[in-house]
């Protein structure tokens, strides 16, 4: 027996769908099989949650869940009334008067729609329509990937795992960014009476790198210089997303300086790249050797500098 949709994901029957998504999220992430190889129940929590988030998703087959007219599976329970009645009822998510409501796909409700029907015929033997006069598309199937930062960026193929134990080729388009949804045709659920079949919407999270940000279209990275470096200049090597390059560190360059490379940041879909910026920053040595210390102390008695002079100025003493 199928357990409680709203046990499964955690949450209570007054939640909203953003909450239900939240947390459909969260269990994905904490059970998806790719992602706890070492779980033996990892897959079973998984399949467990896709199909509670499958029927709570939609505002129609969860409305039709909580009057008790399908249990958690989805099944049709007893005593069911035609299309006719539940249109007449004021409120209830069948009726039309201001369209579909929620998020749900108008497809999606009026394909659910002729499969009750189908049966309705088929058992009663009531007025109805026959199960091979109509067709219609399948549902589309919700899934959440989280990939890593430089195959968001640079693009990259990668397999996921359905729900029904099979698994899909996903291709990540070079410059894909979080929230993005990639959309599979045709991997959806199945057509209704011979219908096509819907679609898989992939919604991307990407994971953080350790090195590399990503702000709009650019790559912003820290880069740490000595000091000698800093005051003298010259050139260095930093990494980008596609590997490492030269870089021309000016004299007297100081922290927080930033440093642009064009053509080194995110790709463009119609071709181009944003840049990579280089924010610089100095890092001391570890050790400060005597002849390093005596030699700035002489500098602070014979050339004396206050970066700060100019902060207090126009302010209460």
């Amino acid at each position: 027996m199928s357990r409680d949709p709203y046990a499964v994901l955690g949450v209570a029957k007054a939640a909203t769908a953003a909450q239900i998504k939240a947390a459909y999220r969260k269990l994905v992430r904490a059970s998806h099989p790719d992602l706890n190889p070492d779980d033996a129940s990892a897959e079973s929590r998984f399949k467990a949650a896709s199909a509670a988030y499958d029927l709570l998703k939609d505002p129609t087959t969860r409305a039709r869940f909580d009057a008790g007219e399908i249990d958690a599976s989805g099944a049709e329970r007893p005593d069911r009334k035609f299309y006719r009645d539940y249109a007449e009822s004021p409120g209830h998510p069948y009726q039309q008067a201001r369209g579909f409501q929620g998020q749900g796909d108008p497809g999606d409700i009026f394909a659910e729609f002729l499969r009750q029907r189908g049966r309705d015929t088929a058992t009663s033997g009531g007025e109805g329509f026959a199960r091979g006069d109509f067709v219609a598309r399948g549902p589309d199937l919700h899934f959440a990937l989280e990939v890593p930062f430089l195959d968001a960026v640079r693009g990259a193929k990668t397999r996921i795992t359905l729900p029904g134990g099979g698994n899909l080729e996903v291709r990540i388009p070079p410059g894909t960014a979080p929230g993005q949804i990639l959309r599979l045709r045709g991997h959806g659920g199945p057509g209704f009476g011979g219908g096509p079949a819907g679609d898989a919407l992939i919604e991307i999270a990407v994971r953080p790198h350790p090195l590399f940000r990503r702000e709009g279209d650019d790559i912003v990275i820290t880069l740490p210089i000595t000091i000698d470096e800093a005051v003298l200049g010259g050139k260095v090597t930093t990494p980008t997303i596609k590997g490492p390059v030269s870089l021309t560190i000016p004299k007297g360059a100081s922290s927080g300086r930033v440093l642009r490379l064009r053509g080194r940041g995110v790709p463009h879909p119609g071709g181009g790249a944003g840049d990579q910026r280089v924010e610089l920053r100095i890092v001391l040595p570890h050790h400060i050797d005597p002849e390093l210390q005596a030699f700035f102390e002489t500098r602070r008695n014979t050339h004396p500098d206050d970066p700060r002079r100019t902060l207090f100025q126009g302010m209460p003493t």
